[in-house]
């Protein structure tokens, strides 16, 4: 069967971020997680002290090898280890680990000058929560992408309020919209991240979330199943009171779902989660992530869908 999706060239029926960077800069392009120090408002008490209840003690920065090593050198070792897998692939400075826009203008400028001035450094991307965008914050990345791909990557997790509040989340959905509405005046990029089977939510609830979701503007989208990782405030809830999990059958459903009512040109960064091995309490599926994967393309193909065909909206 032909691939009706024209965003691809590998037969995937979504716009994977391998075909976007290869389409723009016509080579391998990748991201090397960095860890800048930075904190969380959701936990050095501005808005509460534990964080988020899903959230590892290393703030979503699991796959940095090295936390005690200056940035510079993270970036050059983290990138020589890229370029191993892929020879004479370009890299993107990917600040990974809690939230990295949480700091005063001066304190911002010292840690990306640098890297925005890099010529290694094809581009930055910058994990950081909607209610840390101060607008002088905002405005030096708006003049800072005009010489270098910027992206950044802000935590939705659901459209749903009353599981925001369930997940300590200390903000709201209305203040996500209002930060793309922001970014989107500017030359930055936007991802946003979602997770499917948190607690006490329906399939039909993580549906509903990429169709609200497909009414703001955004660029691309990080799916993840939601992880159970040890010693997270989730994990403990979990022990104590076991919630239902999708098995692997079931997220693959809803996420063709979601795919299908994305905007057509929006790109899809990823499809499941980095859950460290080692500290992973449940789903033991989600490991191996080609399966997923897999099980996604094939399914598309048997019912003949691809992403976007249920949406109108393109950004």
């Amino acid at each position: 069967m032909n691939n009706p999706y024209r965003n691809s060239n590998d037969n995937k029926r979504y716009q994977t971020m391998n075909y976007y960077f290869r389409s723009k800069y016509g080579t391998k392009v990748a991201k090397v997680p960095l860890n800048a120090g930075f904190t969380c408002p959701n936990r050095d008490g501005t808005k509460g002290i534990l964080g988020c209840t899903f959230c590892s003690e290393k703030g979503s920065g699991d796959s940095i090898l090295k936390f005690d090593q200056d940035l510079q050198t993270q970036y050059e070792k983290g990138l020589a280890r890229m370029q191993k897998k892929w020879p004479r692939c370009l890299g993107f400075a990917y600040f990974q680990s809690y939230t990295n826009t949480y700091a005063d203008l001066d304190t911002i400028k010292k840690i990306y000058d640098p890297f925005y001035a890099r010529k290694d450094v094809t581009g930055i991307c910058i994990a950081t929560r909607a209610d840390c965008l101060a607008q002088d914050v905002l405005d030096y990345f708006a003049e800072k992408a005009k010489e270098k791909e910027t992206w950044l990557e802000i935590g939705l997790q659901s459209i749903h309020n009353k599981t925001i509040r369930f997940l300590n989340r200390c903000h709201t959905t209305e203040e996500v919209w209002e930060a793309l509405d922001r970014i989107k005046t500017t030359e930055i990029k936007s991802c946003i991240h979602i997770i499917n089977s948190l607690p006490n939510e329906t399939k039909e609830d993580m549906i509903e979330t990429v169709k609200e979701l497909s009414c703001h503007p955004f660029d691309a989208i990080k799916i993840h199943m939601l992880h159970l990782i040890q010693n997270t405030q989730m994990a403990e809830q979990y022990k104590e009171c076991p919630f239902p999990l999708l098995s692997l059958e079931e997220y693959v459903d809803v996420v063709v779902k979601q795919l299908e009512y994305l905007p057509y040109d929006c790109v899809v960064e990823r499809l499941t989660g980095d859950g460290m091995a080692k500290d992973l309490i449940e789903p033991k599926w989600t490991i191996k992530k080609t399966i997923v994967t897999n099980e996604i393309d094939k399914k598309m193909v048997q019912e003949n869908t691809w992403q976007g065909k249920k949406s109108r909206i393109s950004y």
